[in-house]
C-alpha cells in the first residue's frame, strides 16, 4: 500500500491523528490547565473541517471494502460541519467543574464516533458498514452517560446502548440472510443477484430496514428516542439528533439505491408507509410535551419523517434533496438546541412555561429560538422552506403526490407546535421571566454560526448547486 493510497482515508486518518493528539494533551497538561485541551481540540477540528474541502484523492481500498468519491466526501464535510458547531456550543457547559475531570474523553468519544461514521459512508461491503456502525454507537452510549452523578444521565446511557444492541441484532440478521442467499457481503455483488423473487432477500431487507430505523428514529423504532435526549447532556442530545441521523440517513439512501435497486418498488412503499407514520406520530406528541428537550426529540422524529421523502426519489436529485436538507436542519437544531442549553445552564429551566416573556428579558435569544422554530417548520424566506421544498420535489419526481400532501399537512401540524414556543416568548405575560443574563463568547459564536447558516443557505443557490453537481455521479 502506498503513500497516495493511504491518501484515501485522509478524513478517517486526520480524525485519529487529532484524537491522538488531544490523548496526549491530556496526559502532559496539568489539572490547574485542563481547560487548555478545549481550545486545543476545537482548532485542531476545525483545520480538519477546512481541510475537508481541499481537492482529495478518490478510489478504493481493501478489495472494496472502502470507497471515497466526492459525494462521501461531501457527506463528510456536512457532518464536519455540525460537530464543530457542537463543539464550540459546548464550552462552556465542559468548563463547568463537574466536567473538568473528562474533558479530554469528550473530544475523543466524539471524534472516534465520527470516525465511525465515516467508515459507514465509505463502507464497500456490509462488514466494513457494521464495524462504522458499532465504532459510531458505542462511544456515544457512553457520552449519554458522560454526567455519571445524575441518574437521569446514567439511564440515558443504559437504555441507548441496550436499544443499540437490539437494532444491531436485527440490522445483523437481515445482513446474514443477505449474505447466506447471495453468498456475498459486497455491495456491488450483492445488488447484482438481489431480487424480490426471494422471499429471504425481502425478509433480509425488512430487517435491514428495521435496524437502520432505529438508528433514525423512524416509527414504530422510535421509543427510545425522547428518554436518551431528555436524560443525555444537552451537547449530547444534539449529537444525537443531527449528526447521527444526519449519517444514518446517508447510509440508509446509499444502500438502498446500490443493494436493493433491484427491488425499489418494494422498499419504496414500505418508505411511504413509515413516513407517514414518522411525520404523523412525530407531530402529535410534540404537541403534548412541556420539556423542551423531549419537545426537540419529537419534533427531530418528524423531521426524519420528511427526510424519507427525499429518500423515496432513489435519483441524484433525491441525494440533492437529502443532503441539502441535512445541512439546514444542522444549523436549524443546533439553533434550537444552543439556546435551550443556555437558558437551562444559566436559570435551570427547562420547560416551555419557563420560557414565557423571555423576549423582555433576552430578546436575542429569542429571536435566534423563533428563527430556527421557523426554520424548522419550513416558513419563507429561511432556509428551512426551501429544504422541505426540494424533498417535496423529490417525492414528487416519484409520482407520490398524495404523500407530498400529507406531508404538507403534517408540515402545517409542526407550524402550530413551533409557534407555541414562539407565543410564550413574545406574548405570553410572566411576572418573573427568566432574568437577563450575558452568553460567553463561545455561544454567542455557535448561535451567530447557525443564524447565518438558517439565512445563507437558503439564499445562496450555489451551495445547492454545489451539492447537486456532486449528486450528479450517483448512477
Amino acid at each position: 500500500m502506498t503513500f497516495q493510497d493511504f491518501l484515501i482515508m485522509r478524513h478517517e486518518i486526520v480524525l485519529v491523528a487529532i484524537a491522538m493528539i488531544v490523548l496526549i494533551a491530556e496526559i502532559f497538561v496539568s489539572e490547574k490547565n485542563r481547560k487548555s485541551i478545549i481550545p486545543i481540540a476545537i482548532t485542531l477540528f476545525f483545520i480538519n473541517v477546512l481541510f475537508g474541502f481541499c481537492p482529495a484523492h478518490t478510489g478504493q481500498l481493501f478489495g472494496g471494502m472502502y470507497k471515497t468519491g466526492d459525494l462521501q466526501i461531501l457527506m463528510k464535510n456536512v457532518l464536519n460541519i455540525g460537530v464543530l458547531i457542537i463543539f464550540i456550543q459546548a464550552v462552556k457547559w465542559l468548563k463547568e467543574p463537574d466536567n473538568m475531570d473528562k474533558v479530554s474523553e469528550y473530544f475523543i468519544l466524539i471524534i472516534s464516533t465520527v470516525i465511525g461514521m465515516n467508515f459507514m459512508i465509505s463502507a464497500g461491503d456490509f462488514l466494513m458498514f457494521y464495524i462504522g456502525l458499532e465504532l459510531a454507537t458505542i462511544p456515544i452510549a457512553a457520552l449519554a452517560a458522560y454526567e455519571r452523578y445524575k441518574n437521569r444521565s446514567a439511564e440515558a446511557g443504559i437504555k441507548l446502548i441496550l436499544s443499540a444492541a437490539l437494532s444491531s441484532g436485527v440490522l445483523l440478521y437481515g445482513i446474514s440472510m443477505i449474505y447466506g442467499m447471495t453468498g456475498s457481503i459486497y455491495f456491488d455483488e450483492v445488488g447484482a443477484v438481489f431480487t424480490a423473487s426471494s422471499s429471504l432477500h425481502v425478509l433480509g431487507l425488512i430487517f435491514f430496514f428495521a435496524g437502520m430505523a432505529f438508528k433514525i428514529s423512524l416509527v414504530p423504532f422510535h421509543l427510545w428516542t425522547a428518554d436518551v435526549y431528555e436524560g443525555a447532556p444537552v451537547s449530547i442530545t444534539m449529537f444525537l439528533s443531527v449528526i447521527s441521523k444526519g449519517a444514518a440517513v446517508f447510509v440508509l439512501f446509499i444502500i438502498l439505491t446500490t443493494v436493493f435497486k433491484a427491488v425499489m418498488p418494494m422498499w419504496q412503499d414500505l418508505v411511504v408507509v413509515i413516513s407517514i407514520l414518522t411525520m404523523t406520530i412525530g407531530n402529535l406528541f410534540a404537541i403534548r410535551q412541556q420539556n423542551l428537550k423531549r419537545f426537540l426529540a419529537f419534533s427531530s422524529i418528524a423531521q426524519a419523517g420528511f427526510i424519507l421523502l427525499g429518500i423515496l426519489d432513489g435519483t441524484s436529485l433525491g441525494m440533492t434533496s437529502v443532503i441539502y436538507f441535512v445541512l439546514i436542519y444542522i444549523f436549524s437544531n443546533l439553533a434550537a438546541f444552543g439556546v435551550v442549553t443556555i437558558v437551562a445552564q444559566m436559570s435551570g429551566k427547562e420547560n416551555i412555561n419557563d420560557y414565557n416573556g423571555m423576549y423582555h428579558t433576552n430578546p436575542k435569544l429569542s429571536l435566534t429560538m423563533m428563527l430556527a422554530f421557523f426554520s424548522l417548520a419550513g416558513i419563507p424566506p429561511v432556509a428551512g422552506f426551501f429544504g422541505k421544498f426540494f424533498l417535496f420535489t423529490a417525492a414528487a419526481h416519484q409520482g407520490y403526490y398524495m404523500l407530498v400532501l400529507i406531508a404538507v399537512l403534517n408540515a402545517t401540524i409542526s407550524l402550530y407546535y413551533y409557534l407555541i414556543v414562539v407565543k410564550a416568548m413574545f406574548i405570553n405575560k410572566n411576572e418573573t421571566p427568566i432574568a437577563y443574563f450575558k452568553s460567553d463568547f463561545s455561544t454567542k459564536l455557535g448561535l451567530l454560526i447557525c443564524v447565518i447558516g438558517i439565512f445563507v443557505i437558503g439564499f445562496a443557490s450555489p451551495v445547492y448547486e454545489y451539492i447537486n453537481q456532486i449528486c450528479l455521479t450517483l448512477p
